[in-house]
């Protein structure tokens, strides 16, 4: 079940953040009143037990004083900073594997507000070769997460299971056959810029074939899972207002009955 968790912290937050000032400005200041009130009718100190039953907090208002500055953190954090994913499928094998948890950069492709994603500061664009979590443009409130391949004003043509950005091939070298004696899959080391990392193709899968003319404000996403990979090439392009953040570090592997074999995406740790 799919929910938007950014939604509710926002709210808990909220709702915690209001009953914090309600308590501070209103009933707070009530129960000084009413505690010097009764000292001045007793002409004294009032016994601890009168004290404590005068400046009692209800329990509402004591959860939620306590929970607001945790929820802030936590909102702040996971919103601006940084945020822990898992990877539930195999499309970016052999990168990530399934049940990877990885951590998110969240400032990197610039400052948003939390549930409507809206850039509020600039920074970085996305650069080909960055492994970046973005909401899926068929159902945003579902996050993947695949490798930048194509920049605004790119060609992107694929063919022979080889990427051709503006009709330059992106070489690939072969680096293993799993298993050796009957190759069912190939791990192939590809070059995308700058950047080299590995890739899997299936040799017994028919490759898509397609060219794609990357539009401004947009970015073409590719899976290194190639032959089980449900990305781009199927659904278009990732559109600069649901870009969530570059993938920068794993730093705990579990992969849980939930893991998903193939096509698939990034869940938040919810």
């Amino acid at each position: 079940m799919d929910f938007d968790f950014a939604l509710l912290l926002v709210v808990a937050t909220a709702v915690c953040g209001i009953i914090w000032l309600y308590d501070k400005v209103l009933l707070a200041p009530k129960r000084r009143v009413t505690l010097e009130k009764a000292e001045a009718q007793a002409a004294g100190a009032l016994p601890e037990n009168v004290v404590a039953t005068i400046t009692h907090e209800p329990g509402w208002v004591d959860t939620g004083r306590s929970m607001f500055p945790v929820l802030f953190v936590v909102l702040v954090l996971r919103s601006f900073l940084v945020e822990p994913f898992q990877i539930p499928s195999g499309s970016m094998l052999p990168t990530l594997q399934i049940g990877d948890f990885i951590l998110v950069n969240k400032y990197h492709y610039g400052i948003r507000l939390p549930v409507s994603n809206t850039k509020v500061l600039a920074l970085n664009d996305p650069k080909r070769g960055d492994v970046a979590v973005f909401r899926y443009p068929k159902q945003p409130n579902i996050n993947y997460i695949k490798r930048v391949v194509g920049l605004p004003g790119d060609r992107v043509t694929y063919v022979n299971k080889t990427l051709y950005i503006n009709g330059e091939a992106q070489p690939q070298e072969l680096l293993a056959q799993l298993p050796p004696s009957r190759p069912q899959r190939l791990v192939m080391q590809e070059r995308l810029g700058d950047v080299q990392h590995q890739i899997f193709r299936d040799v017994n899968r028919k490759g898509i074939v397609g060219e794609w003319v990357v539009p401004e404000g947009h970015y073409f996403m590719v899976g290194d899972n190639r032959d089980n990979s449900n990305d781009g090439r199927y659904w278009g392009f990732v559109p600069d207002e649901l870009l969530v953040g570059k993938a920068f570090a794993v730093w705990m592997h579990w992969e849980s009955f939930f893991s998903i074999p193939d096509f698939g995406d990034a869940r938040a740790i919810n």
